[in-house]
């Protein structure tokens, strides 16, 4: 791993606004630099850097960080790899330091299966151009598809041969082991481009076939996709790399490395089916073009697309099982708010042969021509199906409206709604209805998405250190209105993120303000509301007498996006209380909001024990009622004796 000094260098080094320049475009607004968020589609620029704070905020959609972050999100990389980028950057030099066994271990893993991938690539592409078989079989095939030998260069195409094992033999001849040449589908170590039969005997996995390597975005050969040229019973046309540590057939694009800055440039992102739909694509001058591999759509996939442009034009080849089973993928672009635009090909061509025999012109023209908007072409679509059918109709109607329902901006709602109610010869006010119960159902389940994730994360995160480094998340959503406990915890962390290390005196005494915060909580128990308060309570109890501490710092660079993305919001939170800059009125803020929390917390007890008591009473359960009797005078004498301290009226019940 990084030394910290070396990550403490890039941090000061790296400025904010110089980073993000990179990738947005800013202009100044008083102390602050302001541009259009990168992390989702707005018209109107909500996305703001602070060079003085040394963060980024976006107050739309939530993203917010410090320079690292911002590469891990931008790039999808890890905080590893967005440190050394930024350490090239600065032209600071980058050394690891020793990792945990474990650590070091999966690093060296998924190295050694880069470079296994790397090494079968030169070598498909070798057999291409160099050996008589793949020249004759390989090239023929290419050529004859009409591609030229720059384009073939440029897609990294390969060939690997009919006979024999010479893969396999190749990589052992190397010294690559045998669990990083094969497949472990429990471990998911090893790419797979050598697979080992029962006996133990290693074979080429995709003998007789052209190659197509898959790339990562920074261009990292990941996996392949192998097409057979002679037909054989059994046999599928294609052979894909398994599943691994370093791919998932999920999470990637066929040819977005060679597209990202055509993408970029255009604001604009053709998807079609299928490798040679690209590379033909490309090959007539429309560079903008990815594929998903003949696999349904992904959100992972579409998040990649969505690093680039909001705008994404499908391609069709008129195939109707093909088109259908498209169509639910395609609701995933509305719902991650992309505008969507769907052309249907002429009958009989797909986009390899349309853009073989068009060049980039005709093919544009004809898109413009023809494309039309997801949902009017659905509708369309759909309403062929239906006929006269009422029951098909009907179902097509909840088919449209589900559409609609999940598309993010409230505007494109009621359009798409006013087009498809005219369309479809419906009261504009049914639709509607329609839409806001599909909406409000949506929101309950994800509630409940939301909350059982929760669950999930608490159990992970006590499995786990939290000082690790993690892949970064997607950008937050806006926040949800926080409860009681949860504003007034919120609020108390806060101090200790922006003042932890600052003294106060608590009767003679001197502190630190996150000592007295931390250590009465904990007194009292009163349980963190969520488990990445309690991440950054741990941490600060372990790191606040380090000399130098500095809490702010501390937190917003910390090596876990979860601590330094909570410590980043409430940094920047465009509203917080006023803070007094003297020891004493410091104490008396943190004793208030520390009575205020043990008020809510009791607050809290006695409605529990009022819906205790109510329950007792309804099953006759007399003991249960007595006991319960017994305890509320203690806990409204507490609360009265808080409300006291607070200045408060005191409640008497």
């Amino acid at each position: 791993m990084i030394p910290k000094e070396t990550i403490d260098r890039i941090f000061a080094a790296a400025k904010i606004e110089e980073v993000v320049s990179d990738y947005v475009t800013l202009r100044k607004r008083g102390a602050n630099l302001i541009g259009l968020c990168p992390f989702h589609n707005e018209k109107t620029g909500s996305f703001t850097v602070s060079p003085s704070k040394g963060i980024y905020k976006c107050f739309g959609c939530g993203a917010s960080g410090h320079a690292v972050g911002f590469i891990m999100e931008i790039e999808q990389c890890s905080f590893v790899e967005a440190v050394k980028q930024l350490g090239k950057k600065y032209h600071i030099e980058v050394e690891e330091r020793e990792m945990t066994q474990e650590e070091q271990q999966r690093q060296d893993n998924r190295e050694s299966m880069f470079v296994v991938n790397d090494f079968a690539n030169k070598w498909f592409q070798q057999q291409l151009w160099e050996t008589e078989e793949g020249k004759a079989i390989g090239l023929g095939y290419f050529r004859e598809r009409g591609l030229r030998d720059d384009i073939i260069r440029k897609y990294q195409l390969g060939y690997s041969p009919e006979k024999g094992n010479p893969l396999a033999a190749a990589l052992k001849a190397k010294g690559f082991k045998e669990e990083f040449i094969t497949n472990d589908v429990d471990t998911k170590i090893g790419v797979g481009v050598v697979g080992k039969s029962e006996d133990g005997r290693l074979y080429d996995r995709f003998r007789d076939r052209v190659m197509f390597p898959i790339f990562t975005v920074s261009g990292k050969p990941v996996a392949f996709a192998g097409r057979i040229l002679k037909k054989k019973d059994n046999v599928g046309k294609y052979v894909n790399s398994p599943d691994s540590l370093i791919y998932s057939k999920t999470n990637e694009l066929y040819g977005l490395f060679q597209a990202k800055q055509a993408i970029s440039r255009a604001n604009m992102c053709y998807l079609v089916e299928g490798q040679m739909d690209v590379i033909s694509m490309h090959q007539s001058g429309i560079e903008n073009v990815v594929a998903s591999g003949g696999t349904a759509l992904t959100k992972p996939q579409i998040r990649l697309i969505q690093r680039f442009t909001n705008n994404i034009t499908v391609l069709y080849d008129g195939d109707a099982a093909g088109i259908h089973a498209a169509l639910r993928g395609i609701d995933m672009f509305l719902e991650e708010g992309f505008n969507v635009k769907v052309v249907l090909l002429p009958d009989g061509e797909d986009p390899d042969s349309y853009a073989q025999s068009h060049d980039s012109t005709e093919f544009i023209r004809y898109i413009e021509e023809h494309q039309t908007d997801f949902i009017r072409f659905k509708s369309s679509l759909l309403s062929q199906d239906a006929g006269d059918d009422p029951q098909k109709r009907a179902a097509l109607i909840k088919d449209i409206t589900a559409s609609i329902a999940i598309i993010p901006d409230m505007i494109t709602r009621q359009v798409y709604i006013k087009d498809s109610a005219e369309r479809l010869h419906m009261s504009e006010r049914v639709l509607t209805n329609e839409v806001i119960a599909l909406r409000k159902k949506r929101a309950v389940e994800r509630e409940k998405a939301k909350e059982q994730q929760e669950q999930i994360a608490a159990v992970e995160t006590t499995q786990s250190s939290p000082s690790t480094p993690h892949t970064p998340s997607t950008p937050k959503a806006a926040q949800e209105p926080k409860s009681a406990l949860e504003q007034n915890y919120y609020n108390l962390i806060q101090l200790v993120v922006r003042y932890g290390e600052r003294p106060i005196v608590v009767e003679d005494t001197t502190y630190t303000i996150g000592e007295v915060i931390i250590y009465t909580l904990e007194e009292d128990d009163i349980q963190a509301p969520k488990p990445v308060y309690q991440i950054l309570i741990d941490e600060f109890k372990k790191h606040y007498q380090d000399p130098g501490f500095k809490a702010e710092s501390f937190f917003k660079f910390h090596a876990n996006p979860e601590v330094s993305a909570l410590a980043v919001d409430m940094i920047a939170e465009k509203y917080q209380f006023a803070t007094p800059d003297n020891e004493e009125r410091m104490g008396e803020l943190v004793t208030q909001l520390l009575y205020e929390i043990k008020l809510t917390v009791i607050n809290q007890q006695i409605e529990e024990l009022e819906r205790n008591l109510k329950e007792a009473q309804r099953t006759g359960n007399w003991e249960y009622q007595v006991a319960l009797l017994k305890h509320q005078p203690e806990l409204l004498a507490q609360r009265n004796e808080i409300c006291k301290l607070l200045g408060n009226r005191i409640i008497n019940v």
